[in-house]
């Protein structure tokens, strides 16, 4: 669900990261920048600054933990679909 105003801080980062594999655009308007990439950038930038963490691009925020458990799962499903 987007935010109705811009997130700042911590919840900037938060959202930003549980969006980052979507791009950059889904993440700004899920944070409540909609299309404002730039103030987006720089409010990202300076929230991470301020918890001393440096970020130039959004996939900075994408952790290894998220693109192992990408590949996790096994798919379960019928051979055919009159088997549903």
């Amino acid at each position: 669900m987007a935010s109705s105003t811009p997130l700042k801080g911590i919840e900037l980062i938060d959202c930003a990261k549980a969006n980052a594999k979507q791009g950059i655009e889904t993440a700004a308007g899920l944070c409540g920048y909609g299309r404002d990439l730039n103030t987006f950038k720089q409010e990202l930038q300076h929230a991470c600054s301020q918890i001393g963490v440096q970020v130039n691009e959004l996939s900075d925020l994408i952790t290894d933990q998220q693109v192992i458990r990408q590949g996790e799962g096994v798919e379960v499903a019928p051979d055919t679909p009159s088997e549903l």
